[in-house]
């Protein structure tokens, strides 16, 4: 039996104007976190296929859940049927418990089946940690190839979720936001991709840089994904301009709730960041001696992170989802004793 879970809702934002607005919530309870944007939910054949693993995806009998394990011989993962250039994506995810070292949960989209050399990539990445350790989550982009300059924030849960199982509901809070601007240039994500969930060993950097690995003796180790929800339009990633028939679904996204940030959702993610943000590209000086053109930098801020420039990262997902053991490519490392993540 797997104890000591967490129920998350992961949500995706994007756009007509070409922004990334990454919502993020905790929903411990047994209420749907789906009403909170009068959302309707989908099984999981009507907007999802399995992408590998094969016995390690698991649907219930309704298919309405689906759940993703990883032993020591593979992990397992789902894709998006349809590929979208614009939509709201979301899900409920339940985490391993216990000793969860070199785990990666990931809910990402991607389109580097279809443009190899030129893929788009959105990340968000449940980090796993070790036993009495509370999970930690980063989200990163990639556009137009550029997998050689990430753009990682990383951040902390502000509980353990093994000791507040609870039956409480908190409010969606936002927790990044990327608009497109000259400085990214061809960096940003605009082509359509497809919605992926895997589960994987990433112990070579997950977890202190990679100085906890995963502990096979603790598998199977079980994510849950329910109450899908697929809010967008199909596109087909090749043609130039969106079919007619799509023009009503992105009028529908952009006048949502979900469609802008009010103004106590923006209070309430800064709020976010400067309590449980501990790592941010733009002040990595080690990995950018210059910071990336699109920073903005902050002095209070730059001393906050002057320290956190010592962590690794496993790279873009293009490649990986199907060898699921294999070690993630490592960007940057220095040995030390200081371990932000921690």
């Amino acid at each position: 039996m797997v104890k000591n879970k967490m129920d998350c809702s992961c949500r995706w934002f994007l756009s007509k104007p070409f922004y990334l607005l990454l919502l993020f919530l905790f929903s411990i309870s047994c209420i749907t976190a789906n009403a909170a944007f009068n959302l309707s939910t989908i099984s999981f054949d009507e907007g999802y296929s399995p992408l590998f693993g094969d016995g390690n995806l698991v649907r219930s009998p309704n298919g309405r859940t689906a759940r993703l394990l990883l032993d020591r011989f593979t992990g397992a993962g789902f894709i998006s049927s349809k590929m979208y250039k614009y939509g709201f994506f979301s899900a409920n995810i339940k985490l391993p418990g216990e000793y969860t070292a070199g785990l990666c949960v990931a809910f990402y989209t991607s389109n580097g089946d279809v443009f190899e050399k030129t893929h788009d990539e959105l990340d968000f990445e449940f980090l796993g940690n070790t036993e009495g350790k509370p999970w930690r989550f980063q989200t990163n982009l990639y556009g137009n190839g550029s997998t050689w300059r990430g753009r990682e924030e990383r951040y902390r849960l502000w509980f353990d979720p093994s000791k507040q199982f609870h039956r409480f509901y908190i409010d969606d809070v936002p927790i990044r936001e990327v608009i497109r601007n000259e400085e990214m240039g061809s960096e940003y994500p605009s082509k359509p991709m497809s919605l992926y969930a895997t589960i994987w060993d990433a112990s070579s950097w997950a977890t202190s840089g990679g100085k906890y690995k995963v502990n096979y003796k603790y598998a199977p180790f079980v994510s849950e994904f329910k109450d899908f929800a697929l809010e967008g339009c199909p596109s087909d990633p090749i043609e130039e301009f969106p079919s007619v028939d799509c023009y009503e679904s992105y009028s529908r996204l952009e006048s949502a709730d979900y469609g802008t940030i009010t103004r106590r959702q923006r209070s309430a993610m800064h709020k976010f960041r400067q309590r449980f943000m501990y790592y941010s590209y733009c002040y990595d000086s080690l990995r950018y001696p210059v910071p990336p053109p699109e920073c903005v930098v902050i002095p209070s801020e730059r001393d906050r992170f002057r320290d956190t420039g010592r962590l690794r990262f496993g790279g873009s997902h293009q490649g990986r989802k199907r060898r699921s053991r294999r070690r993630g490519r490592v960007q940057v490392s220095s040995t030390v004793e200081y371990d932000p993540d921690v």
